[in-house]
């Protein structure tokens, strides 16, 4: 090869000048990395850091679940039916897709309080990121970061995406399917209805009927904006119909074929069945019910405040979702007015329709249910919420030269201030600067805002300012409530974000008083699953209440104490004792390290170590021998199946049951779980013994 050949080979610099061609295409520069970009990496980070904080704090958070979760981790029959015993006797009340996540991660990482908890804050950055994504589509990244923040900041969304309540994954699935109708609205893309739907399904596998909420605003939202013709419109969403019906149906129709000798009962179905837990327990008694569990004078009064429009504001309510509820209500009436003569398809009057049907649907219904309404069931609105608020800020900022806008906007801040002024004033001694500090802000931002045009060249730095006092007024409040949420464990089955109000129940105001940081207690005390009053036990140990995930030692919250040691004596029992005491309420205790003895004793030889009444008492247990099945007789609330006398007495005759610990008052929802049959029959014909103060019949030693 010669040497020019060899010269001509190399690599040429590129030609310079004008008209000169380069003689090969440079590398293009990697994009930069834009400010919306570093702004969400930022937001997701700070999410996930804020939400996986310290998050063993509360242990195994609610006990009713967290049990049902070890048992899938140890059974697959247990992870596919969500039962709360590795040897399936019972589910819980809900179906189990929120389970199989986290029982999915306690069979890759083993099963605890971190294993279990991880998943659900997880879903809370993704729920955020899936918020962000939707109103930036439409409405530019900063509209996509203020709502993701928003969301993010919530206080009962900082409570529930570290908590293991079904709540987390219903919402990831709820701002996931409203993403793909976003997506959808676009270009009437039916491929993403068809996901719309499934994801639909998927969230009623979470927690049934609540997912449907958003059903009737998601359809006729559609129907009216999608930009295509009539017939293809009706033709897409009979596709997502089709595609919701199988998501959501074929766990269901598994259950309800699979013959019932072979699965567990049915928790909150008093005849065993599937569609009664559907329509019933977890349908219809949630918005019709007037009576029985719902708590002193009927329906769910002692968990959410009286029936009526401003259920939402009361003491227990409030705090939780409702500090921009106004600002949300405002941003969703002056857009549409805004948008009032925009065409059909415009895009956005389809997002505030959009969010604004969720918002309006869930609210009413939490607000007039007469059924059990949880606090933390407000986390659903805090998507809708965080959206409206963004996509007005949006679209007043478009509109800023103008006064009308101005004003709405100063409306807005001085209204949302006003409204945080009022949710702190109802815990006084916390934080006490607060209050004060954001009315002056909103005052100097509703200031700034309205003086604006006459500022001459100040006019930029005085809108920076006004925008930052904005904010300031706007997120305090839930910012300090949902830092104090995050830096506070939480037990029991009726958490409840930010610290105790000391005001008492009413619309406004009223005779009732919430309990604590940790969560409110209800009338009526005990009953609940993981626990009665929604506060922190203290004590150790990993069970509920205990944040170190290890047994404790001692008698702990045992009813009657106990020495943490084996006793001794006759009887049938391990170790020992004679003698009948009182029956025993495990539901949010630390459990005695003599009745886990007790319990591991020839665990192995058993389908169940031990019967006990309702699923509270049964899953402490679960959980403190590490998982060994206990037999949850009624359930929850004592209406899990019915179990009869002759059948619990073919299972003692099979010698599937070593133990029968009678419930003291505390097994379920309503008390006694209905089996009192089944504790006189075991009591006239096995001998008992007392331990760590609760009798226990040991159904291997029949009295002669």
């Amino acid at each position: 090869m010669s040497v020019i050949t060899r010269l001509n080979d190399r690599p040429q610099a590129p030609a310079t000048g004008p008209g000169a061609t380069p003689s090969r295409r440079l590398r293009p520069r990697a994009p930069r990395m834009t400010w919306g970009r570093a702004g969400l990496a930022a937001l997701l980070a700070l999410t996930a850091v804020a939400y996986l904080w310290n998050l063993s704090e509360s242990g195994y958070a609610n006990s009713f679940y967290a049990a049902a979760v070890q048992a899938g981790s140890k059974s697959w029959k247990a992870m596919f039916f969500g039962s709360i015993d590795s040897s399936s006797f019972i589910t819980v009340d809900k179906p189990p897709a929120s389970l199989w996540v986290m029982e999915l991660s306690g069979r890759i990482f083993g099963f605890s309080s971190w294993s279990m908890l991880a998943p659900q804050a997880l879903e809370g950055v993704g729920a955020v990121w899936l918020t962000y994504a939707s109103v930036k589509r439409w409405f530019g990244s900063g509209a996509g970061l203020a709502a993701g923040a928003i969301l993010a900041l919530t206080p009962v969304a900082a409570l529930m995406f570290r908590f293991n309540n079904p709540d987390a994954l219903l919402v990831l699935l709820l701002v996931a399917s409203a993403y793909c109708l976003t997506r959808a609205l676009e270009r009437a893309g039916t491929r993403w209805i068809v996901v719309c739907g499934a994801l639909l399904g998927f969230a009623f596998l979470t927690k049934m009927l609540q997912a449907f909420l958003v059903l009737p605003g998601f359809t006729l939202v559609y129907l009216y904006a999608a930009p295509t013709g009539l017939r293809r419109r009706l033709a897409q969403l009979l596709a997502g119909g089709a595609a919701l019906l199988v998501s959501a149906g074929w766990w269901v129709a598994i259950v309800a074929l699979w013959p019932v000798g072979s699965r567990p009962f049915i928790d909150g179905s008093p005849d065993n069945n599937i569609f009664n837990l559907i329509f019933g327990y977890n349908g219809l008694e949630r918005v019709l019910s007037s009576g029985g569990s719902g708590g002193p004078g009927g329906g769910g009064i002692g968990f959410s405040g009286p029936i009526g429009l401003l259920r939402l504001f009361n003491n227990l309510m409030g705090g939780q979702a409702s500090w921009l509820l106004p600002a949300s209500l405002l941003a969703l009436v002056a857009g549409v007015w805004v948008c009032g003569r925009a065409p059909r398809t415009d895009r956005r009057r389809a997002a505030l329709l959009l969010w604004g049907s969720w918002l309006l649907v869930t609210a009413v219904v939490f607000s007039f249910g007469q059924g059990v309404i949880h606090t933390y069931y407000t986390v659903a609105l805090a998507p809708a919420i965080a959206a409206l608020v963004a996509i007005g800020g949006a679209l007043l900022w478009e509109r800023r030269t103008s006064l009308a806008a101005r004003c709405v906007a100063a409306a807005a801040v001085v209204g949302t201030a006003i409204w945080a002024a009022i949710l702190l004033g109802r815990t006084p001694s916390w934080e006490p600067w607060l209050r004060p500090t954001v009315l002056v802000c909103a005052g100097l931002a509703a200031l700034g805002m309205l003086a604006w045009p006459v500022l001459g060249r100040l006019r930029g730095r005085a809108l920076a300012v006004a925008v930052a006092f904005s904010a300031f007024a706007m997120l305090a409040g839930p910012v300090a409530y949902a830092a104090q949420t995050i830096g506070t464990g939480h037990t029991g089955s009726i958490p409840s974000a930010g610290p105790a109000s000391n005001i008492g129940l009413g619309g406004l105001g009223g005779a009732f008083h919430t309990s604590g940081a940790a969560g409110g207690s209800p009338p009526s005390g005990g009953g609940f699953p993981g626990g009665g009053s929604g506060t922190r036990p203290s004590g150790g140990g990993g069970f509920p209440g205990g944040g170190s995930g290890t047994r404790p030692s001692g008698g702990g919250g045992f009813p009657g104490g106990g020495s943490g040691t084996r006793p001794s004596g006759g009887g049938g029992f391990p170790g020992g004792g004679t003698g009948a005491g009182g029956g025993a309420s495990f539901a949010g205790a630390s459990v005695s390290s003599s009745v886990v003895q007790a319990l591991e004793h020839d665990a192995g030889r058993y389908r169940w170590v031990a019967a006990t009444e309702g699923s509270n008492n049964a899953a402490s247990l679960e959980l403190a021998t590490g998982g060994d099945p206990v037999m949850a007789i009624g359930g929850f609330n004592g209406n899990g199946g019915e179990l009869t006398l002759a059948a619990f007495e073919r299972y003692v005759k099979a010698g599937e049951i070593h133990y029968y610990i009678p419930s003291g008052g505390g097994g379920g929802q309503g008390g006694q779980s209905g089996s009192s049959a089944i504790t006189e029959w075991v009591e006239s014909h096995y001998r008992s013994t007392e331990i760590g103060g609760a009798t226990v019949y040991d159904l291997t030693s029949a009295l002669r």
